[in-house]
């Protein structure tokens, strides 16, 4: 070959370089023009009171300068150019937000959405209003905290609208800050990765430890936190100093990564190493932090199972607290001449969070104050750490191919963060969703022992009216655990347009529930959840219950007609499905012969045509049992269509039932029993009253019949004593 034409393998790197350009220009090009749309949609003053246009939107990043007067008062993007926003209804959530030079929020506009509790439910008012909330958000505090220092207000029944709506802004805006370099953050452009080398050793000897910053320190003087408190400018934390000499120690703190290998084994010893990688789970990184002094990094405060809020580990955007399940205590650190320290702990981060051992990061300690009875007046000192470069080794740069390394990791990052905001919303959630999964234990005991409860009719109907309380006011009032039918045509619309597992998990709630109801259909078929779990179903029951307390008569429609008005619910979901493949956003507005959203996420705070909607569809509840629920429930028509492929059949019937004993059929609170005994699974609710029947020895006649031969057989079993015999001698 010639030298002076080029080689294969530098055509294929000129390839890929030709397809990034290509891939980052299209990327450039199929964003302004969405971004272009929307400023032409709204005006600058709505976006920022002060500005009067926008400028051109830039060539290399898609963002449009903010005018006023002709002068530049900041820059104007969309969140779905920088970051995943896709919300519950599976599309994104697009909202405009412009910043300043000193990176600070000056608007944010909600632009267009398809969130049907938005759409049907919350009036967009007040996700229009919580969105413009963010003005003001300053951006390199947000850096420093990874993302916590502004309040975020929840609005019930929209919580993963919000929660998407707040991570979008703010990690986009993070993004668009660091591209521009405002407010002095920089985007920080790593020309070589690096990994842990696990052939690198550590130091034997504390002093040459800490010497080559294996052990970071960071001792703080009574001298210097009284300075900081001063600087501060709290007046009332400067009127108490920290009592003693100036040069008292205040806090000597080290802290070294030890899930590093030859770090742990220098610490730790090979023991206390070995007891600790039994500790870690894979992906998991580990700290020793260790302290003395007057102060404690751990706090007094601290309480077994909650945080330790004196420290927090920073790295980049990202924050890390500790609590007592990540904590573990140390005896003793086992490299030579080691200080002894009053406190002496490991905690962990878990995997999947994002943190690179290789990358600097900063052990945060907050130190406080207290300035009254209750108040207290915070300054915070930072312990930086930078591993040794003896403790990495530099990663291979993988082949050119037309997949570029930068766009695969941007990806991954991207994915990332999506886990991370569906692991804070589990987080955030866990009492609620420890709620729901002791209320699934308890009733699948209940129907896998049905036989024993049903033996009591007092105990079997106090258990499902404690139940169904329950799922009302836990499930439906606080939790707003409330399945729709909206659900299950937002899946189907992500199986046609890609199915990702991140929307779904935003709501833990809804995603227990509907894994439970996957499960219930295959052992008990709809009546799982319909009958014990949907705190509408439950609202209905209880209000008839309450009716028949006072006396309300209740009405038994004839066989014919109840039967044929069971096809209504069926009708009124396939219209909703069929809607939904042609017109996502008109079919969940018509989804709103729904009323669980007025009546049970919104507690029937909406305006009155919608509340009255739902009070008519109560209304005859008060007269036949769930009458919504048997002929108008599209969620319940739904459910009974797979529910036909139960595999067990639980509930007990005799030969007799229905020829000619009609006592369970004409009992039944919603009419689920055919005139010829057998159960209808589609309509039933699983409420056990035909199992009390069954065992029943009051009402049920085969029981009584069978109680009265056994008490027959038993009275001719006995010895005649009626007669007398004489004995004569």
């Amino acid at each position: 070959m010639c030298s002076g034409l080029p080689s294969i393998k530098s055509l294929i790197r000129l390839v890929a370089l030709l397809s990034l350009v290509l891939a980052s220009l299209t990327a450039v090009a199929s964003a302004s023009p969405l971004l272009q749309s929307f400023l032409q949609k709204t005006p600058a003053s709505q976006l920022v009171a002060t500005a009067d246009s926008y400028g051109k939107v830039r060539d290399d990043i898609p963002v449009a300068p903010i005018m006023k007067s002709g002068q530049r008062i900041g820059w104007a993007w969309l969140t779905s150019d920088f970051v995943g926003t896709t919300g519950y209804s599976g599309k994104p959530i697009h909202t405009l937000v412009a910043i300043d030079d000193n990176a600070k929020i000056l608007g944010a506009e909600l632009v267009e959405h398809s969130e049907p509790i938005v759409l049907v439910g919350i009036p967009n008012e007040k996700i229009i209003k919580l969105t413009q909330s963010f003005v003001g958000v300053d951006l390199v505090k947000e850096a420093a905290s990874g993302g916590e220092s502004h309040d975020l207000d929840i609005i019930s029944g929209a919580t993963v609208t919000i929660i998407v709506i707040d991570d979008s802004i703010i990690r986009s805006g993070l993004k668009v800050a660091r591209a521009l370099g405002l407010g002095g953050l920089k985007k920080t452009v790593q020309a070589q990765r690096f990994e842990i080398d696990p052939q690198a050793t550590a130091e034997a000897d504390w002093g040459d430890l800490t010497g080559d910053g294996t052990v970071r320190r960071l001792s703080l003087d009574v001298a210097q936190v009284n300075q900081a408190f001063e600087q501060s400018g709290d007046e009332r934390a400067i009127k108490r100093p920290e009592k003693g000499p100036d040069t008292d120690r205040f806090i000597d703190m080290v802290a070294a990564p030890v899930s590093i290998p030859a770090i742990g084994k220098a610490l730790l010893g090979k023991n206390d190493y070995a007891s600790m990688q039994k500790w870690l789970k894979p992906g998991e990184h580990a700290f020793l932090i260790a302290g003395r002094g007057r102060y404690s990094f751990k706090g007094s405060g601290y309480v077994r199972g909650g945080i330790f809020d004196r420290i927090q580990l920073v790295q980049g955007d990202n924050s890390f607290r500790f609590r007592d399940k990540v904590h573990k205590r140390v005896g003793v650190i086992g490299a030579q001449g080691a200080p002894s320290f009053t406190e002496m702990d490991l905690f962990k981060i878990k995997a999947g969070s994002e943190f690179d051992p290789t990358q600097p990061w900063r052990l945060q300690l907050l130190v406080q104050r207290r300035v009254g009875a209750i108040d207290k007046s915070f300054v915070t000192f930072d312990l930086g750490y930078r591993l040794p470069k003896h403790f990495t080794k530099p990663v291979a740069v993988p082949a050119a191919t037309d997949s570029h390394p930068a766009i695969a990791q941007a990806d991954q990052s991207e994915q990332q963060a999506k886990q991370a905001l569906w692991k804070r919303v589990w987080l955030q959630k866990r009492v609620e969703i420890a709620g729901v999964l002791l209320m699934l234990g308890v009733l699948t005991l209940a129907f896998f022992f049905q036989n024993y409860l049903a033996r009591s009719a007092r105990v079997t109907y106090w258990f499902r009216v404690a139940f169904l309380s329950a799922t009302l006011v836990f499930l439906g009032w606080y939790a707003n655990a409330q399945l729709s039918v909206v659900n299950l045509m937002a899946l189907a619309g992500s199986l046609t347009t890609g199915f990702t597992w991140d929307a779904f998990l935003m709501e833990p709630l809804t995603f227990i529930l509907w894994f439970s109801v996957a499960a219930a259909l295959i052992f008990w078929g709809r009546g799982a959840y319909c009958g014990w779990l949907c705190p509408f179903g439950a609202l209905q029951e209880l209000l008839n219950k309450t009716a028949r307390f006072f006396k309300v008569p209740q009405w038994q429609l004839p066989f014919g007609l109840h039967e044929r008005l069971w096809a209504l619910k069926y009708i009124i979901f396939l219209v909703l499905f069929g809607i939904s493949l042609v017109s996502m956003p008109w079919a969940e507005r018509l989804a709103e012969v729904e009323p669980f959203k007025t009546a049970i996420i919104l507690k029937f705070d909406r305006s009155w045509p919608f509340v009255l909607f739902a009070l008519l569809v109560l209304a005859p509840g008060l007269f036949i049992d769930r009458f919504y629920c048997r002929y108008l429930c599209p969620l319940g028509g739904a459910l009974a269509i797979p529910a036909r492929m139960r595999m067990f059949d639980w509930l007990k019937r005799y030969p007799e039932c229905g020829r000619p004993c009609q006592t369970c059929g004409n009992e039944c609170p919603v009419q689920a029993i055919h005139p010829t005994g057998e159960i209808n699974p589609n309509e039933c609710v699983n409420c056990m009253h035909c199992q009390v029947l069954y065992n029943c020895d009051k009402k049920c006649p085969v029981v009584i019949k069978r109680m009265k031969r056994r008490a027959h057989l038993a009275a001719s079993a006995k010895p005649d004593t009626s007669r007398k015999t004489t004995v004569t001698s």
